[in-house]
């Protein structure tokens, strides 16, 4: 079993940063990529950005060059860093860890998530 728990949500002004970071404990040696998604109510869950067991890194089109994915294998942990903010980002992100080697998933892992708020 893994464990995953996210932190650095909150509520920032459009334009500005946040720092997400997910922590995994538990079976994390079974655990290959890792992503963030996030989801608006009665929205699907989207990949925001992903990063593979061989550390290649994939982002959705409305993020890239904004957010920033990164791991520290010692520290067992993910963090997304967000720029240049926008009210749309405004979301609940979810941490997710998945068995398989690619960066889009399928995902087999997820935490309960941190909410985003983005002001205009």
């Amino acid at each position: 079993q893994v464990q995953l728990v996210e932190s650095g949500g909150g509520l920032v002004e459009a334009g500005g940063s946040l720092r997400l970071s997910c922590v995994a404990s538990g079976h994390i040696l079974s655990m290959n990529a890792m992503a963030w998604y996030r989801q608006t109510p009665g929205k699907e869950r989207e990949l925001v950005a992903g990063i593979s067991a061989g550390g290649s890194t994939s982002y959705a089109s409305s993020v890239k060059g904004r957010f920033t994915i990164f791991r520290d294998y010692a520290k067992k942990m993910l963090t997304l860093q967000m720029n240049s903010l926008k009210p749309e980002d405004s979301a609940m992100y979810y941490c997710a860890g998945g068995n398989g080697l690619g960066s889009r998933g399928p995902y087999d892992y997820w935490g309960q998530g941190t909410q985003v708020t983005v002001s205009s």
